[in-house]
C-alpha cells in the first residue's frame, strides 16, 4: 500500500502529496489549480462540517446561501477590500458561446457580452452587505447571525492540494450588530469556537491572537487568528475572525433606527475556515507510514479484519464480529467490517494503517477459540491482545486516549519548536530551522516588511497570552513593549 512513499525527512513536500493522493483524499483535476476531493477525503471534511455547524448553531447562528457571482461595481465600494483581492479575482465577461465560423470549435459570442462584469466569489462580504441593506431597518432586526457553507475562487499561480487551490470549500460567517461591543464580542466568540474545534476535534494546539496590520484581512479593523505549527516547523493559519467595524455598512449604506430613534450604521464581523484544515490535519499528526487521524474526525474509527482459510472459518468469525460491530455502533463508533475476499489480511492492514484508521481489530480461528481479539493502535503502532468481553467499552476508552495522545504529542512538538530570540543573527539562523519564534518588534509595517523580505518570515500573531515585556526590536533596535510570534508559513 505504501510503496514508493516519501519520508518526511527526505522530502516533506513530496511526503505530504503522497499522503493526499495515496490515502485517496484528493487529486489534481483537469482544471489547472483545482482539485477533486475524493470520497474518503470528503468524508473527513463532512465530519469537520458537522462539528463546526453544530458549534455555529449552538451559538445562535443560522445557515443561508448567497450568489457565487458578485457585480464588479460592488467591489469598488470598499477600497481596501478590492485592493486586497483584485489580483486573485476570476471575472465573467460573457454569458454565451457559439460555433466558430470555420466550424472547428467553440468561441465566445461577442454579442453576449455582459453589461456589467461579474466576479466569481473570492469572499462574500460585498454581496452579503448589499443583501443586508434590505434585511435591516431597525434595531429589532439585529443581530443578524448568518453562516454560509460555500465554494470560493481565488486565482493562484502555485497550488498545493488542500493548502492552496484556485477553488476551495469553506464556511464564512457574516454578522451584523447594534453596537461595537457586541461585534467585538462576536469576533472573539467565534475565534474561541475555532480554537475549541482545532484542539478538541483536530487535536491540533493553536496560538490565539491578532494579526499585524500588514497581515490583516482586507477591509477589517482587526483580525483575530489561530495559528498551528506543522511538523516541518512552518506555521499554518487555521482560522480567522474579523472585526469589520462599520466599513462595509458605510460602503453599502446599511443603517438601522436605534432605540433612541436615531439612524446609525451597523457593526459587522466575518469569520471563516476552509478545506485548508485538511492540510493542517495531515501535517500535524501523520507519519512515514501514512495518514494519522484523530478519532473524532476519522470516517472509519474501527476497522475489523477477519483472518481465515476456509469459508466455514469466515462464517464463524463473522458471526462473532458482527455482534462486536453492533455493540461498537451502539456506542456511536463508526466501524467497517472488511470481509472482502479480493485482498489478503496483510494488504488490508497496510491499507487501514496508511489511511489513518485509529483502531484496527483482527480476529482469526485461534482468537475465536480463546475469546480474544487483536487490537492495533494507529497513533503508537502498538498491538495488543484483548478479551472480547466488553470490548466495546475498552475500544471507546481507547479512542478517547488516542484523541488525547495526538493532542499532547502535537503540543509537545510545538513546545520543543518554540524559541525566544533577542538578536537579529540568532533570528536569521533559527528561522531557517523552523518553529515559532517569540521576538520583539517595533510595531512598524516598515520593519515587518523588511524582516519578511530578508527571511520570508512573517508575524503570525500578536498572541493574547503574551505579557508586557520591555525590549528592543530584533531588526531595528527600537523599543518594544512585547514579543510577537514569527515563523515561515504556508
Amino acid at each position: 500500500m505504501a510503496k514508493n512513499f516519501s519520508s518526511r525527512e527526505d522530502n516533506y513536500s513530496q511526503w505530504y502529496n503522497d499522503i493526499v493522493i495515496k490515502a485517496d483524499l484528493a487529486e489534481n483535476s483537469a482544471v489547472r489549480g483545482c482539485m477533486v476531493i475524493k470520497p474518503y477525503g470528503y468524508a473527513i471534511w463532512e465530519k469537520m462540517q458537522a462539528a463546526l455547524d453544530k458549534m455555529f448553531k449552538d451559538t445562535g447562528h443560522e445557515n443561508a446561501y448567497f450568489p457565487i457571482f458578485i457585480p464588479k461595481s460592488f467591489f469598488n465600494k470598499e477600497a481596501s477590500h478590492v485592493e486586497g483581492f483584485a489580483k486573485e479575482c476570476a471575472v465573467v465577461t460573457h454569458y454565451r458561446l457559439k460555433n466558430s465560423e470555420d466550424g472547428k470549435g467553440i468561441v465566445v459570442d461577442e454579442d453576449a457580452k455582459l453589461e456589467e462584469e461579474l466576479i466569481v466569489r473570492p469572499t462574500s462580504e460585498t454581496i452579503i452587505w448589499d443583501t443586508y441593506k434590505r434585511w435591516i431597518q431597525s434595531y429589532r432586526d439585529l443581530p443578524v447571525l448568518v453562516n454560509q457553507w460555500a465554494n470560493v475562487v481565488r486565482w493562484e499561480m502555485r497550488t498545493r492540494l488542500f493548502l492552496r487551490t484556485t477553488e476551495f470549500l469553506w464556511q464564512e460567517g457574516h454578522t451584523a450588530h447594534e453596537t461595537k461591543e457586541e461585534a467585538i464580542a462576536e469576533t472573539e466568540q467565534m475565534l474561541e469556537v475555532y480554537s475549541n474545534f482545532a484542539e478538541n476535534f483536530m487535536a491540533v494546539p493553536v496560538l490565539k491572537g491578532t494579526k499585524s496590520p500588514n497581515e490583516r484581512f482586507a477591509g477589517a479593523i482587526e483580525t483575530y487568528c489561530i495559528e498551528a505549527l506543522m511538523q516541518d516547523g512552518k506555521a499554518l493559519q487555521a482560522g480567522t475572525s474579523h472585526f469589520l467595524g462599520q466599513n462595509f455598512a458605510k460602503a453599502f449604506d446599511v443603517k438601522f433606527l436605534s432605540k433612541e430613534n436615531k439612524l446609525d450604521y451597523v457593526w459587522a464581523t466575518s469569520w471563516g475556515v476552509s478545506t485548508r484544515l485538511m492540510g493542517a490535519l495531515i501535517m500535524s499528526h501523520s507519519d512515514d507510514k501514512g495518514l494519522v487521524l484523530p478519532p473524532k474526525l476519522a470516517p472509519i474509527q474501527v476497522a475489523i479484519v477477519p483472518i481465515y482459510k476456509t469459508k466455514e472459518q469466515l462464517e464463524q468469525i463473522s458471526e462473532k464480529v458482527l455482534k462486536i460491530k453492533k455493540a461498537l455502533e451502539d456506542k456511536g463508533i463508526s466501524v467497517k467490517f472488511d470481509d472482502r475476499d479480493t485482498q489478503k489480511p496483510g494488504w488490508k492492514f497496510a491499507e487501514y494503517e496508511f489511511k489513518g484508521v485509529p483502531i484496527r481489530l483482527a480476529m482469526g480461528p485461534r482468537d475465536l477459540e480463546n475469546g480474544t481479539i487483536e487490537l492495533a493502535r494507529r497513533d503508537t503502532l502498538e498491538k495488543s491482545i484483548y478479551q472480547i468481553t466488553d470490548i466495546e467499552t475498552k475500544v471507546e476508552h481507547l479512542l478517547e486516549k488516542i484523541q488525547s495522545n495526538l493532542y499532547e504529542r502535537a503540543l509537545s512538538f510545538r513546545e520543543e519548536k518554540t524559541f525566544y530570540i533577542d538578536t537579529w543573527d540568532e533570528f536569521k539562523e533559527r528561522v531557517e530551522k523552523g518553529g515559532f519564534i517569540y521576538a520583539h518588534w517595533d510595531g512598524t509595517s516598515e520593519t515587518e516588511l523588511k524582516i519578511k523580505d530578508e527571511t520570508k518570515a512573517t508575524i503570525r500573531t500578536i498572541p493574547f497570552e503574551g505579557k508586557a515585556e520591555e525590549g528592543k526590536c530584533i531588526y531595528s533596535g527600537k523599543p518594544s513593549s512585547r514579543r510577537v510570534v514569527f515563523a515561515k508559513a504556508y
